[in-house]
């Protein structure tokens, strides 16, 4: 995936000026090769599923990279300046998803992830790959950041511990690992110049790097690398954005020659409003089907993930079943085992009863972890002391669900302090929130709009307020609902109540943006800050994710 930054002249925001948003990569995997252990010849207790719908995950997981192991499916994501980065999802049937870990423990890239005098919003974790080695039963991330290094993780199971297996000099944009027959690695990575890396045996180090492949100019743009071996054939799947996926193959090695091939352009999308289903690839189940997972620009949500059939001409290329010339709505589910556990849902209800917060949670920015605790509820201790909330350490994220959920949050703001602030925000560039603000020993619940940022993702608005009311005791339930079906901005709201039961709508609707230059989409936040000193806290003892 491109980042374009205004000093900084690469592609993307020159490709899309017109578009409504940037989607993200998905995946594919081999027969003979590498990208994951095709395990043991399937049996005979294969269910047939009925059908599936897409989006098959209406979440925001961007530049997704997906691959196979035995009967397991697994999936890496973007996640740029959150943390911990590189969600590693789990799936039995391609269709059902849960968020086992995250490759990339903590963003320890310099102070600005640490909201440390700088800001790392729309950096950090981009398009990555994923990957698995059988000869030594080891799962691999692989990424860039800030177009200075390349950074390896390591772990032999997908929920962790990962660790830095090494930093590499060469910057690979938008990189596919390819782990080959012979167990040696391969990198695909670059815009529009398509380069293939060579990594040593240990993959610590880069053995050579050579151009394979220079776009040609009447197709534009192509990136987000996927790398991978079927029937001895070498692949480089490549997104235009955000409208078209094209591939190469080679014959000849994995340093080529490549020849190019269209596999979609302009393809009408899933999602009504969205975009054009893109930069994915492809997986082989274990029966021996191919499946495309793509992503549809679905703004203000994000980018979410969409699942289709896929074919194989004589020739060796692939083929997209469509349906009525459209990328489906719904297709026959996969013909799979029967799962040995049902995933844990993405929605719900999370009462912190443990001390490690669970995969859905990540961190704008890394966290104060000397201001925070969980067990018996979520503890929350100021850790800075701003007017900005985008400036404010340990704002705690998650997905929204589409195409509208609504989170509800139990508060205890016993412990609050004069000038604290409080509460459950719609977070993106454009933010709103409703919660708690202390002053002269009281406290108000109050609806806050009007926090901003700019296109080089300064603060331009800290927020204002819109609407308050008095709370009695020391509990408080918020409530934020979104609409995140794409195509226009879509609506925001907030509540809160005094018993659980019964809520109040405070202040006007929040009108949630829809453009895709933040690239992320809108999450649900909990934060807590001071804008006097430190040393204020509040307790979040209920967190409930629904859908209506």
């Amino acid at each position: 995936m491109n980042m374009s930054w205004p000093r900084q002249p690469l592609s993307r925001r020159r490709a899309l000026t017109a578009a409504t948003g940037l989607a993200a990569g998905a995946v594919l995997l081999p027969t003979d090769a590498s990208r994951a252990a095709t395990g043991p010849a399937p049996g005979p207790d294969r269910v047939a599923a009925g059908e599936y719908t897409n989006p098959v995950i209406w979440q925001d997981f961007a530049d997704i990279d997906v691959i196979r192991v035995g009967d397991t499916y697994y999936a890496s994501a973007s996640t740029m300046h959150y943390s911990p980065g590189a969600p590693v999802l789990r799936s039995y049937d391609l269709v059902h998803w849960e968020i086992a870990g995250h490759s990339v423990p903590v963003l320890d890239f310099g102070a600005k992830y640490d909201l440390n005098a700088a800001r790392g919003y729309v950096r950090g974790i981009w398009a990555s790959s994923l990957a698995y080695r059988p000869s030594n039963r080891t799962f691999y991330w692989l990424g860039q950041i800030d177009f200075a290094r390349t950074y390896i993780y390591t772990a032999t199971a997908a929920e962790g511990p990962w660790s830095r297996l090494t930093t590499i000099g060469t910057p690979y944009y938008d990189a596919g690992l390819l782990v080959d027959s012979d167990d040696t690695l391969y990198v695909a990575y670059g815009n529009s110049t398509i380069s293939v890396a060579q990594l040593s045996p240990d993959g610590r180090t880069q053995v050579r790097t050579q151009q394979v492949f220079t776009t040609p100019s009447s197709v534009g743009t192509l990136e987000g690398s996927r790398f991978y071996k079927i029937n001895g054939q070498y692949y480089i799947f490549l997104t235009r954005p955000a409208n078209g996926q094209y591939i190469l193959k080679s014959s000849g090695g994995p340093f080529g020659p490549y020849t190019m091939r269209q596999v979609l352009l302009d393809l009408r999308g899933p999602i009504p409003g969205g975009g054009v289903p893109h930069q994915g690839g492809l997986v082989q189940t274990q029966n021996g089907a191919w499946y495309y997972l793509a992503f549809v620009d679905a703004y203000p949500g994000g980018r979410v993930p969409a699942l289709a059939p896929v074919t194989w001409t004589w020739d060796g290329w692939p083929v997209v079943q469509l349906v009525n010339g459209a990328w489906g709505t719904a297709y026959p589910g996969p013909a799979l085992p029967a799962p040995p556990r049902q995933v844990a849902p993405m929605t719900g209800v999370d009462t912190f009863d443990r001390t490690a917060l669970g995969p859905r949670w990540e961190w704008n920015h890394n966290p104060d972890n000397t201001k925070w605790s969980a067990g018996g509820g979520l503890t929350l201790r100021t850790a800075t002391v701003t007017g900005d909330l985008y400036w404010a350490r340990n704002t705690l994220t998650h997905r929204i669900q589409g195409p509208t959920s609504t989170a509800t949050v139990q508060l205890d703001h016993s412990g609050m302090r004069d000038g604290d602030r409080a509460g459950l925000a719609l977070l993106r560039d454009s933010s709103a929130w409703i919660g708690i603000k202390r002053e002269g020993g009281a406290a108000r619940v109050v609806r806050v709009g009007g926090l901003t940022m700019d296109g080089d993702w300064n603060t331009t608005g800290t927020g204002y307020e819109l609407a308050s009311a008095a709370v009695p005791g020391d509990r408080v339930w918020l409530r934020a609902s979104a609409d995140i079906r794409p195509g226009a901005a879509r609506p925001g709201t907030f509540s809160y109540s005094t018993d659980g039961i019964t809520f109040t709508r405070l202040g006007p609707d929040f009108s949630m943006g829809n453009d895709w230059r933040f690239f992320m989409g809108y999450r649900f936040a909990l934060f807590n800050h001071a804008t006097r000193a430190l040393g204020g806290s509040v307790r979040v003892t209920r967190f409930e994710l629904s859908t209506p």
